[in-house]
């Protein structure tokens, strides 16, 4: 009996090379003849590795995910020291903090104080109006409003200097100072003492007031107080924090600085290394995602225990409370949200190296998936949808798709500053969509029955042409 007079036969072939091809796609590997038993000598394990490879990779996982949370600090440094934008967008909304406003303003009516001794000037106008000659009732009178005027005059300087910090004009000086004097951070790390910020030997940080008061006089003149002319240039900085420690971190924060722009990558590579050089690469890389997802986690609680511990460490004498609160947060806030980021990246891509790998759920859901894809071809096809030939050229270069896909989101999430939740969130999300449309498109190549013999007399399948 010839295979022409036994379709049914045929029709079988057919039907088990397409569970064949079916099960392949399922479990992602080749049957090759290196999977093959080797005549005579039993099942082949090409891969086989030494448990060497596993120690050597576990150490370079290790060490890149110590690197992490470094990387991180080094990559927030760099980027405050390097891109205005950044830092202005950083330190610019303190100017609208009620704490600081209320803190400089303090500051400024005290150094006034301190310079120009208003009590005597009130006093030399009324001496001076007496001098001209008043009767007795009219001295007396006189006296007696020294002290208030005097104390009129305090409020009146102080609800100026309020007014005036309390303004869209403070806040578009502050804003033009960082833009114009982005340097300063640099120059106080390097204990410029021209910079706005200073850091001593002792720890303490300052802030100098010489611009905010040049600015006050300048407002004060404009509204008549003449007295003003009177207050000499200062050259005082306000202390807000004191720390013993802070002269040790401008070293690190320098250190940190250098290597900002290679941490990350470094980190990158030996993460990297360990999934390329481990026996079973999918686990490696799911273990390797988790290393880097605790270091951030490391960064972020890191961050809020030094927030604790920093507003703990100011003196209320020194610095309110809620002006430390301000300024830590405002400093912190782009390293925490990256912290964040990459922790969420951490935990996707250790999602999808479990859901890629050979793992028996893993490998049930992709399985599921596939099946739900396939009756979803086929009932477009039934109602006449059929991406035809262009299906079958997505079909043939899938892997080729899939690896492109995965290269453009790992370039986005690489290259892309600043790196965000959001960002990495909206990349898995276009990308899993990408995915699901190419699954959708790609039409396998369908098996139909015998249609004539090869040159050995045997029936071949030919893929359906359109």
């Amino acid at each position: 009996m010839t295979r022409e007079n036994n379709p049914d036969l045929l029709d079988t072939i057919a039907r088990l090379t397409g569970e064949n091809e079916a099960l392949r796609l399922a479990l992602g590997t080749k049957v090759g003849p290196s999977m093959l038993p080797a005549r005579g000598k039993g099942v082949a394990h090409p891969h086989q590795r030494s448990w060497g490879w596993t120690l050597l990779a576990t150490a370079l996982i290790v060490i890149g995910a110590l690197l992490a949370p470094v990387a991180t600090v080094a990559s927030w440094a760099k980027v405050q020291l390097t891109n205005t934008e950044s830092f202005v967008a950083t330190y610019a909304p303190l100017a609208n903090d009620p704490s600081v406003q209320a803190y400089v303003a303090d500051q400024a009516v005290n150094v006034i104080q301190q310079n120009v001794d208003i009590p005597a000037l009130t006093s030399d106008v009324f001496d001076g109006i007496t001098a001209l000659g008043t009767g007795p009732a009219a001295t007396r009178a006189l006296e007696a409003l020294k002290a208030p005027a005097a104390q009129g005059i305090v409020s009146l300087v102080r609800s100026t200097v309020g007014t005036f910090v309390e303004s869209d004009a403070f806040a578009q000086v502050w804003r033009e100072a960082l833009r114009l004097s982005h340097s300063q951070l640099i120059a106080t790390l390097q204990n410029d003492p021209q910079a706005a910020m200073a850091v001593g030997s002792d720890g303490s940080v300052g802030i100098q007031l010489g611009p905010i008061i040049e600015r006050v006089k300048v407002v004060l003149l404009e509204r008549g107080l003449t007295f003003a002319a009177q207050i000499p240039a200062i050259d005082r900085t306000i202390t807000v924090s004191q720390n013993s420690s802070l002269p040790t971190l401008q070293l690190f924060y320098g250190l940190a600085l250098a290597a900002g722009a290679w941490l990350p990558w470094i980190a990158l590579l030996f993460l990297g290394a360990g999934v390329a050089v481990a026996r079973r690469k999918s686990l490696a890389l799911v273990w390797a995602a988790v290393a880097l997802g605790l270091g951030m986690v490391v960064v972020v609680a890191g961050i809020a225990i030094g927030r604790i511990v920093f507003i703990g460490s100011v003196s209320p004498s020194l610095i309110p409370s809620g002006m430390a609160r301000t300024i830590f947060d405002a400093v912190t806030t782009a390293m925490s949200s990256t912290g964040l980021a990459v922790l969420l990246l951490a935990i996707v891509v250790a999602i999808t190296a479990w859901a890629a790998g050979p793992f028996p759920v893993a490998s049930r859901l992709r399985s599921f998936f596939q099946a739900g894809t396939t009756r979803l071809r086929q009932t477009a096809e039934q109602h006449g949808i059929t991406t035809g030939r262009t299906g079958h050229w997505f079909y043939a270069q899938r892997t080729l798709i899939r690896a492109a896909i995965a290269v453009i989101a790992a370039a986005v999430v690489l290259f892309v500053r600043p790196l965000t939740t959001g960002l990495i969130v909206w990349t898995l999300v276009i990308s899993v969509v990408v995915l699901v449309i190419v699954e959708l498109v790609q039409r396998p190549v369908a098996l139909v029955p015998w249609t004539g013999q090869d040159v050995d007399g045997h029936a071949r399948a030919v893929p359906a042409v359109d």
